[in-house]
């Protein structure tokens, strides 16, 4: 037998019910999404006429400026990273570049390996990440043997890259990677000669380590210039696509942008040189200015790409504008 039908009156009562009981009843909180901690892939692409260039992060390290800095006083170090919005200590960036000539696929300084401990060692990571494998890089061209730009080269005591040729200037090759000069240089140097000969050891063993001497044409598309200061042997490469655009891998020319684009003159106390090292600096931001060509450099904020302009006496750095003009999306 079918029911009377609910009063109106309390289906009304009903509802008010439930909507309360909704409001004051608690219901379990949703847990909040873990923080993940990671960091994209370290390598940006750029095409450089018809030449392809990657930067590849090796990582990222605390760089004690006040502690490296010379040639400047602290307060007007102070006032130029303030100017910056930065504070010592810096953290500076250890990149690496990867040119595709189209022919051959040539990197321009390896990294710190494992000889910085956490704070690099990611290059081969990058690089593969990037859609390259290391046994795929032709040559090697080293700015200076430096050992954040030399670690990455050993692969506990194999060759990391195995099928590579090591082009490096023959002043610094007879200088870091010769013992004796160890016991004649300061001690802070130290790791610097351990750090060459043992990365490079494998390499040199195989006859794969081939010096050159002064400006140098090493492929149809890069050119070494030399600019000693920072090491006795430190050189530039200058990139040259077929249309004539060019970009500068210039090393160790620039260690904190903040300070020694504003103010060349400040040198670093692994310099060499001072003195040359700071005439090399000057030379090569004056002619990046005046060409408008890109610059590489391996310890300005990833990607370390941008131009060098000059305005009222004062140098100023530029960085890359994000870009995928002529480069396929990632899907």
């Amino acid at each position: 037998m079918a029911g009377h039908p609910a009063h109106p009156l309390a289906l009304l009562l009903s509802l008010a019910f439930t909507v309360v009981l909704a409001l004051t009843v608690p219901t379990p909180a949703r847990a909040a999404a873990p923080q993940a901690r990671t960091q994209a892939p370290g390598f940006y692409r750029m095409m450089l006429g018809d030449i392809e260039v990657t930067a590849l992060l090796d990582g990222t390290h605390p760089f004690p400026v006040h502690e490296v800095m010379t040639g400047i006083t602290t307060a007007e170090t102070d006032k130029l990273l303030a100017a910056a919005d930065l504070a010592a200590p810096v953290e500076g960036s250890i990149n690496a570049f990867l040119i595709n000539t189209g022919v051959r696929l040539i990197l321009i300084d390896a990294g710190a390996g494992v000889l910085y401990g956490a704070d690099g060692g990611h290059l081969m990571a990058n690089l593969r990440a990037s859609g390259y494998t290391p046994d795929e890089v032709d040559e090697i061209y080293l700015t200076h043997l430096h050992r954040d730009h030399v670690g990455g080269m050993d692969q506990g005591g194999r060759m990391a890259f195995p099928n590579a040729i090591v082009r490096v200037n023959r002043r610094d090759a007879d200088f870091w990677l010769n013992p004796a000069n160890k016991a004649k240089a300061p001690p802070f140097l130290g790791p610097m000669f351990d750090g060459a000969i043992d990365s490079l050891r494998a390499y040199v063993d195989a006859g794969r380590v081939r010096p050159f001497d002064g400006e140098a044409q090493l492929d149809p598309a890069v050119q070494a210039l030399p600019s000693p200061g920072h090491t006795p042997g430190h050189t530039a490469y200058r990139v040259r696509s077929r249309d004539g655009q060019t970009l500068l891998a210039w090393g160790d020319i620039v260690h904190v942008a903040a300070v020694q684009v504003a103010d060349p003159a400040a040198t670093v106390k692994y310099d060499s040189d001072q003195a040359a090292a700071a005439q090399a600096r000057d030379r090569l931001m004056a002619q990046a200015a005046r060409d408008g060509s890109w610059v590489a450099a391996a310890h300005i904020a990833f990607p370390g790409l941008g131009h060098i302009t000059r305005q009222d006496g004062a140098y100023r750095w530029l960085p890359a504008n994000y870009t995928a003009v002529g480069l396929t999306q990632a899907r």
